[in-house]
């Protein structure tokens, strides 16, 4: 699964009811805190609050350090801890707005005179999923691909991404999820399109060149599934956007 491995841990942690006053205490204290001020808040000892404060600070929710201070004083300085600055979010199936977030707004920054916003945001996409094939590219090395290593390659990771992939049939690889939901269904036409545009960019950054990306909308998946040779000539349904 595609799914944030780190947001999960992260929820599991503040499934203890202990830990998640503790947490909220620190947060609502906007100010870094010691562990015996969180141990008097929720009425611990500072063992005890040490030892819950940990398993925040590994789960990734809280930052810890030792206090700096103007003056040299006898002793070790206090560790106080303060609340992680990034969001913790968990979406089933996953969502990946903020990746589109993004490409859109350097569309936006990027607009070249003459071009349209929503050309530019399929030229962003392209150059996005160009970038992602390379990369794992390079790291696979995996030298000529036909058109079944290629999509067995790909599905690695659009998995991360959260599209789940499926191979459907050897030559065929399809997305039963679109990260991209419910944007997608709002706003078709932009969002598919740069969709089916990174992922496009994708195979051919792979070096998957006897593999493409078409339109092939199905209720409750991706509207873009990556067919090899055998089925790439295949007309795409008539695009209505993505379903869910």
């Amino acid at each position: 699964m595609g799914l944030d491995n780190a947001s999960l841990t992260s929820l599991a942690v503040l499934g203890d009811g202990l830990r998640r006053r503790m947490f909220a205490f620190i947060r609502s204290e906007r100010r870094p805190v010691t562990r015996e001020e969180v141990a008097d808040s929720v009425g611990v000892s500072r063992k005890l609050a040490a030892f819950h404060l940990d398993k925040l600070v590994t789960a990734g929710l809280l930052h810890a350090r030792y206090e700096s201070t103007g003056e040299r004083k006898v002793g070790r300085r206090p560790k106080v801890y303060e609340p992680a600055a990034e969001p913790i979010a968990v979406s089933i199936p996953e969502r990946r707005h903020e990746m589109l977030a993004d490409l859109l707004a350097e569309a936006v920054l990027t607009e070249a005179r003459g071009e349209t916003a929503h050309d530019a945001a399929l030229r962003v996409a392209r150059r996005r999923g160009e970038a992602l094939g390379r990369a794992e590219r390079e790291r696979a090395r995996p030298g000529r691909l036909g058109a079944e290593r290629g999509l067995s390659l790909a599905a690695g990771p659009l998995e991360e991404l959260g599209f789940e992939p499926e191979r459907a049939a050897p030559t065929l690889l399809r997305l039963r999820n679109c990260p991209f939901h419910p944007l997608a269904a709002k706003a078709p036409d932009l969002v598919c399109g740069v969709n089916q545009a990174f992922l496009a960019g994708y195979l051919h950054g792979l070096g998957s060149d006897r593999t493409t990306a078409v339109f092939a909308p199905r209720p409750g998946a991706c509207c873009v599934e990556l067919r090899g040779d055998d089925s790439a000539g295949e007309p795409p349904e008539e695009r209505t956007g993505c379903e869910r």
